[in-house]
This record gives structure tokens, sequence and C-alpha cells, in this order.
């Protein structure tokens, strides 16, 4: 075992705090990665103050982990020392089932081995990102594009995925009208990507003072959701909605703006159940439908076509010891549009 420097939650709602942690010796197809930059999610939030439950601590948060190889298992074949690489939010899945040989290893039917609060297959608990080393198995670990900036890629380990995946699975191509509902680190990713891809993308906002920003990152056209005037407008318009909006909003206003046979996507996690009204579904057969993350492959696929693109996040850089003040303005969607801790600052905090 080698010891890790890292900030840690030690118990549900506590401040993180700096902490010592054991990280396994790599086997023959581990790599060890040096942790460079760690993107914060708003799950790390819900995560280490145990708001979803079933939480293990102390928990070590972070799963958008960009790093540089330090170390290679004996029959590593992928990766070499020095070579930049990301972790995303898994690091095993069962490997057997049908999902995860269809390289959907986010649906493992026997649950995927999650990069933190989870457990290892031998019932260990898994650290995160929030640490000096991480060491995990080559077939969960990306190549990163070398011409981007790494701090700014961490991000596109779980918004970038998360709203890249949808994308790609309901097929979205030029001129396709998306709309994307809330502007914040999944949204304005959604915004990018979808744009790259040629789509025309709406933003549906509370703020008017994300017009701006939502044409710049790329937007054709920004809604106020508090508008009323603006359903009426795009009734029956679009081809996809995707929704990042994690609290609770008229799922049945939105649903409205869907074209004949058109689907809203959730990517955000509300709170609470949210309720809703078939109709909407039912006269025009649209869909209601859910996504998560994305497999490996497709990560990869995501990763590469943002190198093609130069699409990073916008992040904010932090330092680790500002972690508990990022949490508190994140709730208060006080940052454009990603925290990133720079994790070489752990070692000194």
């Amino acid at each position: 075992m080698t010891i890790c420097a890292c900030y840690a939650a030690m118990a549900p709602k506590s401040l993180l705090k700096p902490f010592k942690i054991e990280r396994r010796e790599p086997g023959a197809h581990d790599v060890v990665i040096e942790i460079l930059y760690c993107g914060i999610c708003h799950s790390d939030v819900h995560q280490a103050r145990d708001e979803w439950g079933h939480g293990i601590f102390p928990m070590v948060p972070g799963h958008e982990i960009v790093g540089r190889v330090s170390k290679v298992g004996a029959d590593v074949l992928r990766f070499k020392v020095g070579e930049m690489v990301g972790v995303g939010c898994f690091v095993d899945s069962c490997r057997e089932c049908q999902p995860c040989k269809q390289n959907l290893q986010q649906y493992c039917e026997k649950g995927m081995n999650q990069t933190y609060n989870g457990r290892d297959k031998a019932g260990d608990p898994t650290y995160g990102g929030y640490s000096t080393r991480i060491v995990v198995d080559e077939n969960y670990i990306l190549k990163i594009p070398s011409h981007l900036k790494p701090a700014a890629v961490a991000p596109l380990l779980c918004a970038g995925i998360t709203t890249w995946s949808p994308l790609k699975h309901w097929n979205v191509k030029a001129n396709d009208k998306v709309a994307v509902l809330g502007l914040g680190g999944l949204g304005h990713m959604a915004v990018k990507l979808a744009a790259a891809l040629g789509a025309e993308v709406t933003v549906f906002s509370t703020s008017i003072s994300k017009e701006q920003d939502a044409k710049r990152l790329g937007a054709t056209h920004f809604a106020l959701s508090k508008d009323d005037a603006v359903f009426k407008k795009y009734a029956n318009y679009f081809d996809l909605i995707i929704n990042t909006i994690s609290a609770d909003i008229n799922l049945g206003a939105y649903l409205g703006l869907l074209k004949l046979d058109a689907t809203m996507v959730c990517v955000g996690a509300p709170e609470k159940p949210t309720l809703i009204n078939s109709f909407p579904l039912i006269f025009k057969r649209r869909s209601l439908a859910g996504s998560l993350i994305g497999g490996i492959k497709e990560t990869q696929e995501m990763l590469d076509f943002c190198g093609q693109h130069n699409i990073v996040a916008d992040i904010e850089l932090i330092s680790a010891d500002k972690i508990n003040e990022a949490y508190e303005r994140m709730l208060k969607s006080d940052v454009k549009y990603r925290f990133v801790i720079d994790t070489t600052s752990i070692s000194n905090s």
C-alpha cells in the first residue's frame, strides 16, 4: 500500500479537510496516475453530505480526474509513463453482463464500481480524485488529447459525457433543433457539444443574465423560461430536449415543446420525485427518458471529438483549501461553469 494525501469528508455534512488514505500497489493491469486536476461535480456535494444516503465515510469525492501516468503494471499495453490520462465516474464493472459487453459499463447489471463512495471487487472503499494519486485498471482509463488544456478537460469526464451520450443516442445531427434546460456545469457542455454537431441550440434559463453566455457558448436562441410566451413560441418545435435541471420543474410544459415522436432526456437529478401529466406524452407520442454518463468507448469518442473541435469546459481553477467554499458557491450557481481543483496543492495544504 502507498500513503496518499487527499481531502475527505469525515462524516455526513462535515467540512472536507486534509486526510491520508492508502492506495493499493499496482497489479499487472493497473496504472498509477499522479492526479493533477479534479473537477467538482454537483453530485460530490450530494454524496459528501449524504443527501442520497448510503455514504461511506471517510469519503474522498472526485470523479473528473486528469493526471499523468507515473507507473504501469507488467501487462499494461495501452498506456505508458508520462502520458496524460483521465478517469471518470467508475473504475471497474463486472465485465460479463450484457451492458458491459456492449461497452455500456455505466449500466452494469451488477453495479459499476464507482470512482468514489463505492467498493472495489475486494470490498474495500473507493476513494476519488480530491487526492494526489490513484490506481486504476487500464481498461477504465481514457486518453486525453494532448493539445487541450488538461485542467479544462477534467469536467468532460462527467459533465461532458453526461450530455454527449444523449446527443449521440438520439442521433442529433446538423440542423436538428435541440433545447437545453439550464445553463450550469452540465448545460454549458450540452450547448457546446450540440452546437459542434451542427444543431440549432436554444437555451432555456430563468436568468436573463445568462443570454450572452448562452450565445457565446454556441446557442442560436435564448428563451427566458419565466416568460409564458416562449412556450407558445416554441410549441412542437424541438427534436430533442436535454433537461439538466436538478430542481422540480413543470415537465409537462416543456414536453409540449417537442415535435411528434421527439424526446426529452433528463440528466439532472432532482432530490424529490416529479409529478407529470401524461397527456403531453400521449397526444404527440413524445418520450420522456433518462441517461447516465457513458461507457468507456463512448467517453473516449467524446474526448476525441472534443480534441477535433477544441472543446473544453469553462472552469474556475482553485486550490484544495477552497473546496468547502466552492461547494457553497456552487449551490448558489456562483461559478462559470465548473470548479476544478489543482490537486498539486493538496500535499502543501
